[in-house]
């Protein structure tokens, strides 16, 4: 990333703190932050590096003793669904996903970000919803964020906030109608976040942290080809 002296950014390791995925680990972070100005440029050239973006910062892992948190990016030109998202897609032919700007926040959304919330989550870190706290997940933050929001009928099910860098999409946050769960949501939110990187032209869709040893996070593999970042490479994910 371009020095201080071109881009106005901060820095500083946060932690330890509980680990969120492995409760008897702790966790340290490296945290970003950037001037207004900059900030769609900043995560641009911190994304290639590993970093994610959580409200108006940036961090990476930084953990003593632990590297299970690997960065993974879709190749989205080269993407093509296997049997099984194929399936998924037939099950979801008749939503509609339209990309909306992050630039207000509509009441359907709060309504729904809560369901899933309660349905998924109940009992989590994330319960009781509240909105300054979707606020503070979706808002764009001075990145170029949209929303791909999927409907039934007109009728929000599902909606996948993501920010859009020069070189690819990154996914923040996707929550869905929970009631919905044999249509697999969250598996086609990716799958509509991949089109989206196509139409757009745009490489690469960033996915976050692959974390094999998780249940909940090892499934973002499954989005091929896809590239991990090892030891500051990228590299193919066999």
């Amino acid at each position: 990333m371009a020095g201080p002296d071109v881009l106005k950014v901060t820095r500083h390791v946060a932690g330890p703190h509980p680990c969120v995925y492995f409760p008897e680990r702790k966790m340290r972070a490296v945290v970003v932050g950037a001037a207004p100005e900059d900030k769609a440029a900043v995560y641009s050239r911190l994304a290639p590096l590993g970093f994610r973006r959580t409200g108006s910062v940036y961090y990476a892992p930084r953990c003593e003793g632990c590297n299970a948190c690997i960065s993974l990016r879709v190749k989205a030109g080269e993407f093509a669904p296997n049997r099984r998202f194929r399936r998924v897609l037939r099950r979801n032919a008749d939503l509609q996903t339209v990309a909306t700007a992050r630039d207000e926040e509509p009441v359907e959304h709060f309504a729904l970000y809560q369901r899933y919330i309660k349905g998924r989550h109940a009992g989590g870190s994330m319960d009781p919803p509240s909105p300054a706290d979707y606020i503070q997940l979706a808002h764009p933050a001075g990145m170029e964020t949209i929303a791909l929001d999927i409907r039934q009928d007109g009728r929000l099910v599902a909606s996948a906030v993501t920010d859009v860098l020069d070189h690819g999409l990154a996914a923040v946050y996707t929550y869905f109608d929970p009631s919905m769960s044999d249509r697999s949501l969250g598996v086609f939110a990716i799958l509509e976040q991949i089109a989206e990187c196509r139409r757009r032209g745009l490489p690469y869709l960033y996915l976050g942290y692959w974390i094999e040893e998780s249940d909940k996070m090892r499934y973002k593999a499954d989005f091929g080809p896809a590239e991990v970042l090892i030891n500051g490479n990228w590299s193919p994910l066999p």
